[in-house]
């Protein structure tokens, strides 16, 4: 791979360009993916200020943090990717620091099992969920520190507001403080099947990566297991429709930060295709050298 440190002494001067060019974008995107993390984080903590005002458990807790996890994993991930396919050559990835390398890996993709775990439980409550059949009006849980939800969107219900917040007389405990209608109920299952199909949707990209990756290391650049990585291209196609499906929701922020994380592994991408273009140039170098043919 060509390491930033190791760029050739005269580089052509629009080279120069496109490469500072690249590269400013590519940290620009993850400043922003940062920022990002960031708002996750509080929105997180306001849901949780509703879904947890009781308690949990361990593991509810860190379901309620599920994507403050996911995204920390993903930096982990789009951190070590950086490094492996841009920042440092072949000759400094040594041993010891490849075994580094795989064992902060193995601690990210254990967050991304948690997020995949967390979205697959909520799929199954609500695919199993009834409705409460002692409420028949909203009303009944005005004053009690309960809140409604519909579409992310969370509001304690009080006396002042119970009979505009909700379409009855069908309402779902979807936590054991809060509540929804029958459209925030068909809305909060929707939600959790784009969320478990995005999440899978990207762990099936990184293994595709990591398998070019890992290919790439050993100098291969074609073949049958080369074309298995390349077809995980497609499946940035499901998680531009989840960007699309949140701007359908009214989730802006959301689909820009889809967007941000396409162009965050896109710029991975291009590594991986400068690594690749290195690797086939020191092939012809090595073929030449061999065949007594002046370079």
């Amino acid at each position: 791979m060509v390491p930033i440190n190791q760029a050739p002494a005269v580089e052509p001067p629009g080279n120069r360009i496109k490469t500072i060019f690249r590269q400013s974008i590519k940290w620009l995107v993850y400043s922003l993916l940062l920022v990002n993390f960031l708002f996750y984080f509080l929105e997180e903590l306001e849901f949780a200020s509703h879904t947890m005002r009781t308690g949990g458990t361990l593991l509810e807790w860190t379901t309620a943090f599920a994507t403050t996890a996911d995204e920390l994993a993903w930096f982990g991930l789009l951190f070590l990717f950086e490094l492996e396919t841009y920042v440092l050559s072949d000759e400094a990835l040594k041993p010891w620091l490849k075994r580094s390398f795989h064992l902060l890996r193995l601690i990210c993709y254990l967050f991304l099992a948690h997020t995949i775990y967390a979205w697959g439980d909520e799929v199954v409550k609500l695919e199993t969920l009834q409705p409460d059949s002692r409420i028949n009006e909203l009303c009944q849980l005005a004053g009690q520190e309960i809140s409604f939800t519909r579409n992310l969107e969370y509001t304690v219900i009080d006396q002042s507001n119970c009979e505009q917040l909700a379409e009855g007389p069908v309402f779902y405990p979807v936590e054991d403080t809060v509540f929804t209608d029958q459209s925030g109920f068909i809305t909060s299952r929707q939600l959790a099947w784009v969320d478990l199909i995005e999440a899978l949707s990207w762990l099936l990209v990184l293994l595709t990566i990591e398998m070019a990756v890992r290919l790439q290391e050993r100098g291969i650049t074609g073949g049958r297991l080369m074309m298995v990585s390349y077809s995980g291209k497609a499946l940035y196609g499901l998680i531009f429709g989840a960007a699309v499906y949140w701007a359908y929701k009214g989730h802006w922020f959301y689909t820009w930060d889809e967007l941000l994380w396409i162009g965050g592994f896109f710029a991975i991408e291009l590594n991986m295709k400068m690594w690749r273009d290195e690797i086939a140039e020191q092939a012809e170098i090595t073929k030449a050298v061999k065949s007594d043919v002046p370079v």
